[in-house]
């Protein structure tokens, strides 16, 4: 760590531990949470049910174990699929297991749930240095929103001790968004994943320099990323995951927007530019999910489905947009949900987004 990082780190747990001033929660604001929760006091669907699953999610992960690394490793797939597949999902796993328990004790108020969120967001602090070779920046971006999304809705919590806390804050702003701003200038999903990852971070750190750094990269490509047709350019060359990395770039890209908004009330979601916008790509997305063999760019394409992908993309935009096409694509399939390997709307029927709640 330079001498630089380590200066910050001391003056940043310094002044955590005297009280760190301030909270916002940018990917489930209090207003979505007080909404949720009349719902399930009503026993209101498809709340209700979307809830048992995420108990159920929950208590699973009050009997599972940490898997933290020191050194985050994670080669490139086609290098070594394994260890890559492995090493990702120490991460994948007890990321998903906090957001679950830290979500269940926000809406239920059981403390087992908000202990169990706080001991893996805890196992991440005090193991996890660093991460290491060619797609270490990438999965950690990816997969560590997660324990954002944990963190955010347990900091004001006093089951986590403020040194814990602290710790936590440490390790966001010395490896976490270190990763994220490592890719986030890239041309393709990896940036996305990068913004939203840093976009978290500079919320949870309240870095107002960072946060304004990522909405002028978001707002300086949007348009180039997203053709007046509605199609990727950088994803649609995939080949035959074409159609799954469209999904694997807008699902970020809208989160983060999402996250903007509810940070410091920019609206990305509906910019527009001589027709290229977030919803053209979404409708795109759309019509060839639904018909995976008109697809021009490339033969053989993964369609994705209503109850996984890009089902919780569109469960998610739903209300954003006021799109029907939208629900129509998932109607039957609720609660959806997106319990592995990313997450950027991974309780979307639960935690519907909502543009006022």
């Amino acid at each position: 760590m330079s001498n630089h990082s380590l200066l910050s780190s001391i003056l940043l747990i310094g002044f955590l531990l005297q009280g760190f001033a301030g909270t916002c929660q940018v990917m489930h604001p209090q207003s979505q949470i007080d909404f949720v929760k009349t719902q399930l006091k009503n026993r209101q669907e498809p709340y209700w049910e979307a809830y048992q699953e995420l108990l159920a999610y929950a208590d699973t992960a009050l009997r599972m174990e940490h898997h933290a690394l020191q050194d985050f490793n994670v080669p490139g797939f086609y290098v070594d699929p394994d260890a890559h597949r492995n090493n990702s999902k120490s991460l994948q796993t007890d990321a998903f297991n906090a957001y679950a328990c830290a979500l269940a004790y926000r809406l239920g108020g059981k403390k087992k749930y908000g202990k169990r969120a706080v001991y893996f967001l805890k196992a991440w602090a005090d193991t996890n240095q660093s991460y290491s070779e060619a797609d270490g920046p990438l999965v950690m971006a990816y997969s560590g929103p997660a324990l954002m999304i944990a963190a955010e809705l347990m900091q004001d919590s006093d089951i986590w001790k403020k040194e814990d806390l602290a710790k936590f804050h440490a390790w966001v702003a010395n490896v976490y968004r270190k990763a994220c701003n490592e890719i986030r200038e890239r041309k393709n999903n990896w940036a996305d994943w990068g913004r939203y990852g840093s976009i978290l971070s500079a919320a949870f750190l309240q870095d107002e320099l960072e946060m304004q750094e990522n909405i002028r990269l978001i707002k300086s490509d949007l348009f180039e990323k997203i053709a007046a047709d509605g199609h990727m350019p950088e994803e649609v060359r995939r080949e035959e995951r074409g159609l799954w990395y469209t999904y694997f770039s807008l699902a970020p890209i809208t989160a983060a927007c999402w996250a903007v908004l509810q940070t410091e009330g920019t609206d990305l979601l509906h910019m527009e530019e001589d027709g290229h916008s977030i919803k053209s790509a979404l409708d795109y997305l759309l019509k060839y999910v639904k018909n995976p063999d008109s697809w021009p760019w490339h033969e053989n394409q993964r369609p994705g489905a209503p109850d996984s992908w890009p089902g919780n993309l569109m469960e998610a935009m739903e209300m954003v947009y006021h799109e029907p096409a939208y629900s129509d694509y998932v109607d039957g399939q609720q609660p959806v949900s997106y319990p592995s390997h990313h997450f950027a709307w991974t309780f979307p029927t639960l935690m519907k987004p909502l543009m006022k709640y």
